[in-house]
C-alpha cells in the first residue's frame, strides 16, 4: 500500500508530537513569559504580606516601641569619695568533727557435727588420737574456717577428702 492512499477506514494514526510533514499546530493562546509575568509578582506579594503579619505578632517589640516613644529618659552620674582605714579583721577558726558511723555487727551461726568417738581397739598402736582426725569434723570449710582451723592438712584432726578439692592433701586452701 503506498502513502497517497488512504484505507477505507480513514486516515491513518499520526504518531504524537510535532510532525514534521503534517499540518501546523496553532499556537498557545498566551506566550509562556505572560505567566511568568502573573505568577512572579503574585508571590512577591504573598511573601511580603506574610512578614508583614509575622512582624505585627511581636508584642514585646510593639512594647518596647511604645516605652521608647512615650517617656524620655534621664542619665545622671553621682561620684563619691569615701577616704577610711579598714578595721581589722576577726577570724574564727571552726572545726568540725564527722559523726561516727554506725557500726553494724553481723551473727553468724555455724553448726560443727562431730561424729561420735570411736572405741580405741588398740590396732594404731598410739593413744587413740591415730587415723586422721576422727575426733573433729567439719562439713565444709566455711565451717573449718569459722573455727580458725583453715587450711587442713591431711593427717590433722578434721581433715577430710571432701574438704581437698585439688586432692593435694590440703583442704580448704
Amino acid at each position: 500500500m503506498s502513502q497517497s492512499q488512504q484505507p477505507p477506514w480513514g486516515p491513518l494514526p499520526q504518531p504524537p508530537g510535532n510532525n514534521p510533514y503534517g499540518p501546523p499546530v496553532p499556537p498557545d493562546r498566551c506566550p509562556k513569559w505572560a505567566r511568568k509575568r502573573i505568577v512572579i509578582p503574585a508571590a512577591v506579594v504573598l511573601f511580603l504580606v506574610g512578614v508583614g503579619i509575622g512582624a505585627a505578632d511581636d508584642p514585646a517589640a510593639t512594647e518596647k516601641a511604645a516605652d521608647a516613644k512615650a517617656a524620655p529618659s534621664a542619665t545622671v552620674t553621682a561620684t563619691a569619695t569615701v577616704t577610711a582605714t579598714p578595721a581589722p579583721s576577726v577570724t574564727e577558726t571552726v572545726t568540725a568533727s564527722p559523726e561516727p558511723a554506725p557500726t553494724v555487727t553481723k551473727t553468724r551461726t555455724v553448726r560443727v557435727t562431730v561424729p561420735p568417738a570411736a572405741e580405741d581397739d588398740g590396732s594404731s598402736g598410739g593413744s587413740g588420737s591415730g587415723g586422721g582426725g576422727a575426733a573433729t569434723y567439719y562439713a565444709n570449710c566455711s565451717a573449718a574456717r569459722a573455727a580458725g582451723a583453715a587450711p587442713v592438712h591431711a593427717g590433722e584432726p578434721g581433715y577430710g577428702r571432701h574438704l581437698d578439692r585439688d586432692g593435694d592433701g590440703v583442704g580448704c586452701e
